[in-house]
């Protein structure tokens, strides 16, 4: 008898249906083909195994198993449960007509429980857009899988399990995710807040401005001055995620299996942050069996990369693309996949190897021309794509034991999202393009009008610093943001000098005796 199953394969972040075609038939051998890779190969002594401890045991006779489409490699252990299934329905011990419609995942145990496995949300939002009525995962997986509408998901805890449910013996529930009222009741809580900062009014007004724009921002300066503290603290003033930018945020880290158990839809932005020891391929993804890199799992939220200058060299200037683009394009002689990679930048610095050049308090120790060689770390294309450069300095003590709370996340996102607004109109013509940092040279040229006195101050500026072309773009971009957060359709004298006054480390004579 020849019996189809359905399961899936992640190409990237999304999915593409596998059939495994199963027939017994007269003789005694195994026989998988369709290019698995090793694990999928070692299905057959962990699906045997499980079967024997669930009651049933594997047929004795010829076995063919296809895997289609043949040409896509299949990989991982997630095809355990599918395996298994076809070759007791071709052995006609599972209703066959009980399998149409439907698509089924999971890893066995030997003792036949079911592991939990990864992608399983953009197998369930494939499964839903070809019709499938139904889809079978391993219990810890069905909340991920039950946030996909229209679709019944079970969830079962053994091969057993599965096996009753299709026999019809014994019924079980489909498991419900009220997608929609979950994503609202959490979607705004935040383990930190800005209300608990004190003092750095003007690092404050520097994020916010970062947030309202999706700028990228980077912090100078000496050790405990509190660059990391209110880097943790970003998610909580930028707009919330909408439906669909969870959903596709929620995909990534499936995907990559950073989904705890029982997990549903991230309902905040994402906030990454590696370790400078990290490699480029870990950043930005790829490797054997290709995974999403933290500058994808950074989608749609935060990578905050701290000790800016002490990440190598190669890992730092593959960024530069992925910035501008808002994608990664991994290509090797094995697959060439795309990954989304629409991240704001965060990242701090000391301002020197010992930390208190330009302290206002304690005295560099450095060497003559070494905070210029340790700026040099960090490339001039690189430091252009990053719009905000603001310089911290630490708090003094009165300000410190103050009991005064400062202005609440809460408070300061409302600006943001209003300010978001603004730009969601100015760009509902523009596809790809939300916010005043996505702005290409077109948009600058049609929605960036300063008026003759802020255009001066720009170009006195440009002229005295020697500023880049990308660095024009930058300032006229952030002076939109702060126009815009100030609800002015043209941008003022004072808008453009505090885009200008963001551009610490293009001030003449940083990091020079």
């Amino acid at each position: 008898m020849l019996v189809k199953t359905y399961g899936a394969a992640v190409q990237g972040i999304d999915a593409i249906v596998v059939t495994i075609e199963t027939v017994v038939e007269q003789g005694f051998s195994f026989c998988m083909v369709g290019l698995p890779d090793t694990a999928v190969k070692e299905s057959y002594q962990r699906v045997q195994a499980a079967m024997t401890q669930s009651g049933t045991g594997w047929p004795r006779r010829k076995v063919t198993i296809n895997l289609s489409p043949a040409d896509v490699r299949k990989e991982g252990a997630a095809y355990d449960l599918p395996i298994a299934i076809g070759a007791l329905a071709a052995d006609g011990k599972i209703p066959p007509e009980s399998l149409e419609g439907m698509m089924i995942m999971g890893e066995l145990s030997l003792d036949g429980s079911l592991l939990p496995i990864k992608g399983v949300l953009p197998m369930a939002i494939k499964a839903r857009s070809l019709g499938f009525r139904g889809m079978i995962v391993p219990h810890d997986n069905a909340t991920e899988a039950a946030v996909v509408n229209n679709l019944d998901v079970y969830g079962a805890d053994s091969l057993r399990q599965v096996i009753d449910l299709l026999c019809g013996t014994v019924p079980l529930a489909p498991t419900q995710v009220d997608t929609r009222a979950e994503f609202a009741a959490e979607s705004s809580v935040f383990d930190y807040d800005f209300a608990e900062v004190k003092g750095q009014e003007q690092v404050k007004r520097a994020f916010e401005v970062a947030c309202a724009g999706g700028h990228n921002i980077l912090l100078v300066g000496p050790p405990g001055s509190g660059k990391s503290m209110m880097a943790k603290r970003l998610p909580s003033i930028l707009p919330p995620l909408t439906l669909q930018e969870a959903l596709e945020t929620t995909k990534i880290h499936s995907v990559a299996g950073k989904l705890k158990s029982g997990s549903r839809l991230l309902t905040t932005r994402p906030f990454r942050s590696p370790h400078h020891t990290i490699s480029p391929v870990a950043l930005v993804g790829g490797g054997a069996n290709p995974m999403p890199g933290e500058i994808s799992l950074a989608h749609n939220g935060v990578l905050f990369l701290d000790e800016f200058p002490e990440f190598s060299r190669s890992v730092l200037e593959v960024m530069r693309q992925p910035i501008e683009d808002r994608t990664i394009s991994i290509s090797r002689a094995r697959y060439s996949i795309e990954y989304p990679a629409g991240f704001m930048l965060v990242a701090s610095m000391n301002p020197c190897p010992c930390g208190y050049y330009n302290h206002p308090t304690r005295q560099c120790l450095c060497q003559p021309g070494a905070v210029d060689r340790y700026l040099n770390r960090i490339s001039g294309p690189l430091l252009d794509r990053i719009d905000i450069q603001v310089e911290i300095l630490p708090v003094d003590f009165d300000e410190m034991q103050s009991g005064r709370p400062g202005e609440s996340s809460e408070t300061i996102r409302q600006r943001v999202v209003s300010a978001r607004k603004v730009q969601e109109e100015r760009f509902s013509d523009c596809k790809g393009v939300h916010c005043n940092a996505q702005m290409t040279s077109r948009l600058l040229s049609t929605h960036v009008r300063p008026t003759p006195e802020a255009m001066k101050i720009l170009r006195d500026t440009m002229i005295r610093l020697n500023m880049s072309a990308r660095a024009y773009d930058r300032i006229l971009k952030v002076s939109r943001t702060i126009a815009d957060l100030a609800g002015s359709p043209d941008i003022l004298p004072e808008h453009m000098r505090e885009a200008v006054s963001y551009r610490a480390l293009d001030r003449s004579g940083w990091g020079k005796y």
